[in-house]
């Protein structure tokens, strides 16, 4: 009965996790969930005005552009052809951009599910238990449903802990077979972000401990490791390969556009112009100084914060666990050593197991040397933490406290937080493009002030369209804003001219400031700003809808 209840509530939410990114969320988490992929691939693919982030121009290549073409990419060109093909007539529009590479991020997501149904019995987790934490955790519904590099490094850690956990028909465990695939996911994952090796440490090192453990032929041993050398190899040349074409002037009609060249002045030339990216990326993060125009925290943020901004309760009790386990440790090698006497091994019996605690912990651990940490970049470490937490000897006692908590989560990031900027951009989208500005060619200035990068791919503005102007101010100071403002209101230099600014409810009272008038005002909800918070005694007031909303104001001439 118990395991019915948990495979509905599963299928409940796993319905949740595909409906609401078809609503879609309107909340934002961070910039990077468009300018690492679909912004970039928007303008390349669609030919749309869009913004490319320093990590993807030539002149300083950290991204590969693999993964970007392989997801946001292939959706683009999807949408692209049953445009020409008549199939949609307008198939390119703010909510296919949005939702199109989403989509395909959360149909990925069920590689998590696949991993956890698994993995469940090798590691002595209840299966249906596990899945439920994982499906119901707002990390699965909100942060594995956007187009986050970081999402996809949690996918590859998944599939990479699914091929080096195998048992034998005795239930043991076997040496895995896989050794060519593991190279393969290792390398991808690394170049997608260098920092998967920090996740790819423990099941790595487990694998090459079973391999060693089973293996009496020192053939067959080298044979698994060539396998793996091999496979990693093959793998870095052709994302290698992929990143030199698209960051350099290579081409393919450059490269054979004359007889006269032979493969060894190709080969100089590609070799000349090769373009690395993972290695420009750990060039510019072990920068201090880089790291520092990021944001630079604690090293203990990760430990005492984003584990438990993510995962609540599960993360504290992991954290116990973990002490618990070393202490058992300790003791037991002060025994071994003083006392000999006690089991050899280091391994005790605890709650869960204590390799799934390694597979945690080491990645925290090796991601708090770094000074820049955000929450985001720990969501690959869901896997084991509902592997762990899902025991059969560990009783939920704290359930209410997780729904509780992942509520409050999914409220928050899917909804309120920067929530109204896209709503937003689907309203201005709409009103550039509607038949009166069709019909009458009018300019329009956009200018944000006070909100997260607004992703320029949603206005589906062409290249070669210059009647929309958008303008960044980010968190500007009230004088530069005001400058800036009162600029636009004397340089109306057309009758159908429009400047609009879209600004948080909570900083409008200094745009009031700047001497300026709107004609028109709309009100979009909701819309929490962190970094422009609104004030407690505010809310209180009548007036808590201003202040959790987004305001596109229109300048009067």
């Amino acid at each position: 009965g118990a395991a019915m209840v948990a495979r509905a509530l599963w299928a409940l939410l796993a319905a949740l996790r595909a409906g609401w990114c078809l609503l879609p969320q309107s909340g934002y988490l961070h910039p990077d969930e468009f300018f690492q992929a679909p912004e970039v691939m928007a303008g390349d693919i669609l030919n749309l005005q869009v913004y490319y982030p320093w990590e993807f121009l030539s002149s300083s290549p950290c991204r590969t552009v693999v993964f970007p073409l392989m997801t946001s990419g292939v959706t683009y060109w999807v949408i692209k052809s049953l445009q020409q093909l008549d199939i949609c007539s307008s198939c390119i529009n703010s909510y296919t951009l949005l939702v199109s590479p989403r989509l395909l991020f959360t149909i990925f997501s069920f590689i998590l599910d696949y991993s956890v149904y698994q993995l469940a019995p090798f590691w002595g987790a209840d299966p249906w238990k596990a899945l439920v934490l994982l499906a119901g955790s707002y990390v699965t519904l909100v942060f594995y449903t956007r187009t986050f590099t970081n999402t996809l490094e949690g996918l590859l850690f998944a599939l990479l802990m699914v091929l080096v956990s195998s048992r034998n028909s005795s239930g043991s465990s076997a040496e895995p077979t896989s050794s060519s695939l593991i190279g393969v996911i290792t390398t991808a994952g690394f170049f997608n972000r260098p920092t998967f090796l920090a996740f790819a440490l423990m099941p790595l090192l487990y694998w090459a401990s079973l391999i060693v453990d089973s293996q009496k032929s020192i053939k067959t041993l080298i044979n698994h490791f060539l396998k793996f050398i091999l496979c990693a190899c093959f793998t870095a040349s052709v994302f290698i390969t992929a990143d030199t074409f698209y960051f350099t002037s290579v081409s393919l009609d450059n490269l054979y556009s004359t007889s006269k060249s032979s493969l060894i002045d190709v080969i100089v030339q590609l070799h000349d112009k090769m373009v690395v990216t993972p290695f420009n990326f750990l060039s510019y993060n072990l920068n201090p100084h880089n790291l520092a125009l990021h944001g630079t925290h604690p090293r203990v943020t990760h430990f005492t914060v984003n584990g438990v901004m993510l995962f609540g309760i599960l993360h504290i009790l992991a954290i116990i666990a973990g002490f618990k386990m070393l202490k058992k440790y300790v003791h037991q090698l002060m025994l071994v050593r003083w006392c000999y006497r006690g089991p050899p091994g280091l391994l005790v019996h605890s709650e869960g197991s204590p390799t799934l605690l390694l597979f945690y912990f080491v990645p925290l651990a090796f991601l708090s040397l770094f000074s820049h940490q955000e929450p985001r970049f720990l969501i690959p470490l869901i896997l084991p933490l509902v592997l762990f937490s899902a025991s059969p000897n560990r009783a939920v006692k704290w359930k209410l406290l997780i729904v509780l908590f992942n509520l409050l989560g999914a409220l928050l990031f899917g909804c309120l937080h920067q929530g109204g900027l896209i709503p937003c951009l689907f309203h201005l989208e709409q009103l550039i493009h509607s038949p009166a500005s069709s019909s009458h060619p009018q300019h329009y200035t956009l200018l944000f002030a006070h909100t997260y990068m607004p992703p320029r791919s949603l206005l589906n503005i062409k290249k070669t369209d210059m009647h929309v102007e958008v303008i960044d101010m980010a968190g500007a100071a009230e004088e530069t804003l005001c400058q800036t403002v009162e600029q636009r209101a004397s340089n109306f230099t057309c009758s159908d001219c429009h400047v609009f600014i879209i600004i948080p409810g909570t900083v409008t009272a200094t745009v009031t400031k700047c001497g300026v008038s709107f004609k028109n005002e709309t009100l979009i909800f909701p819309h929490l700003s962190m970094e422009d918070p609104p004030q407690i005694p505010v809310l209180s007031s009548g007036n808590w809808r201003s202040q959790l909303g987004l305001y596109i104001l229109e300048l009067n001439r």
